[in-house]
């Protein structure tokens, strides 16, 4: 697949959208962002600076965007549709591509949770749909500042599902990308560590600050031995996660500071602004993906009868956030689990 005779629709030009549609563009790709009205103005007005972790900084001048609000323009020729919308647009967005985009275009799920790839081919039918996993945070600029940025805050290689030699059309400075034979381990795999976006939304932290602080650690380590047990009775084999067996994690997050410090660095090489995305959802009075996260292990746990009682108060926490419109909370680790519950040592 010759990566300047392919078009390229980032179908959901938010953070994530934006980021890896600029290295594309950086890189010669054909590139096409369907974008909300804000973003398209911002991009139109002063183009989109993509910089990141390693210290890139690297500007896409307007004139060199394809932009576009309406998805009958952005799909109709599209070879490849890169969706990276919310996982509660993706129903929305699989009638839209159903609607507009060529039978024989290849649609990737790069968004959270562990189903969309499948919720995306049910709506699909007989196109080729294959399942995506993006490992890094990306910060966008606040609104009214031109350029647009979107910064890279966390370092990963994106998975995809091995098909129509995409790995080398999309792997490109900035974005490093390869095929995963199981990507069903994969993305449960990463939902483990997404557990974790919840913890930054409720307290308003800096993800790098978040998780220094093992007061947090203890709630997230909580959260996934609560996820752990759903998994293994649901027989799911969730992959390793920065290079650790999921079953280590809990052990290591529960390590006193100076320790997990020092053991953690991969996990901690972290931009000092990054957030999570769900703490970004609260800020702009959005729904977050909580029922895609913490909802997706909560599903295991009752279909299996597995207990789950940290999972449920996160999620009520972030559904009383939702509710409220005033986005994070700023929660003590206290107000979250009291110390002494599921969450200790």
């Amino acid at each position: 697949m010759a990566g300047g005779e392919k078009r390229i629709v980032i179908a959901g030009a938010g953070s994530i959208g934006c980021y890896v549609g600029g290295c594309l563009a950086l890189a010669g790709r054909q590139v096409i962002l369907l974008a909300r009205p804000r973003i398209e103005a911002a991009l139109r007005q002063g183009g989109l600076r993509v910089s990141d972790l390693e210290g890139r900084d690297r500007l896409v001048k307007p004139d060199a965007l394809g932009i576009t609000t309406d998805p009958a323009t952005a799909l109709s020729d599209a070879d490849v549709i890169l969706v990276t919308v919310k996982s509660g647009a993706t129903q929305e967005m699989a009638g839209l591509i159903k609607a507009h985009a060529r039978a024989d275009a290849v649609v990737v799920s790069l968004q959270n949770g562990v189903d969309n790839a499948d919720r995306l081919h049910a709506g699909l039918g007989p196109r080729t749909v294959l399942a995506g996993m993006v490992p890094f945070n990306v910060v966008q600029s606040p609104d009214g500042e031109l350029p647009l940025r979107v910064h890279r805050a966390s370092d990963g290689k994106v998975m995809i599902e091995d098909g129509a030699g995409l790995a080398s059309l999309l792997d490109v400075e900035g974005l490093s990308v390869e095929t995963h034979g199981d990507m069903k381990a994969v993305l449960w795999g990463k939902l483990l560590m997404n557990l974790n976006n919840a913890l930054v939304a409720l307290s308003g932290l800096p993800l790098a600050s978040e998780l220094a602080d093992r007061r947090w650690r203890l709630i997230l380590a909580g959260q996934i031995d609560e996820a752990l047990r759903a998994m293994k009775a649901s027989g799911i084999a969730p992959a390793r996660i920065a290079g650790l067996r999921p079953a280590l994690l809990p052990k290591i997050l529960r390590l006193p500071d100076w320790l997990f410090k020092l053991l953690a660095r991969r996990m901690l090489a972290i931009d000092p602004q990054a957030r999570s995305s769900m703490w970004d959802d609260l800020q702009r009075g959005r729904p977050t993906e909580i029922g895609e996260l913490q909802g997706a292990v909560l599903g295991l746990a009752q279909r299996t009868g597995t207990p789950a009682p940290l999972l449920k108060s996160v999620t009520a926490l972030v559904r009383a956030a939702e509710a409220a419109q005033r986005g994070s909370p700023g929660l003590a680790p206290e107000q979250v689990a009291p110390p002494g519950g599921s969450r200790s040592a």
